[in-house]
């Protein structure tokens, strides 16, 4: 499944909605998605949604998307 992932990129900064950013990560649930990206210290994660059927397709015609890898 992908998963939509809405961030702030500094985590000592209070959350501002106009800095929030995304990122999409494949993962099982959002318990497995939060651990895959729990090495991103710097990162205050807002919300994370599952991204499926027609929203998924939404998304894929952006030129920005782009499901994130992790090792």
């Amino acid at each position: 499944m992908i998963f939509k992932v809405f961030y702030q990129p500094l985590r000592s900064e209070a959350p501002v909605r106009e800095r929030t950013e995304t990122m999409y990560v494949e993962g099982e649930s959002i318990r497995d998605v939060r651990s895959t990206i729990d090495h991103l210290k710097d990162i205050n994660i807002e919300f994370i949604r599952e991204v499926s059927g027609e929203f998924l397709t939404y998304e894929q015609q952006h030129p920005d998307f782009k499901v994130a890898t992790f090792e």
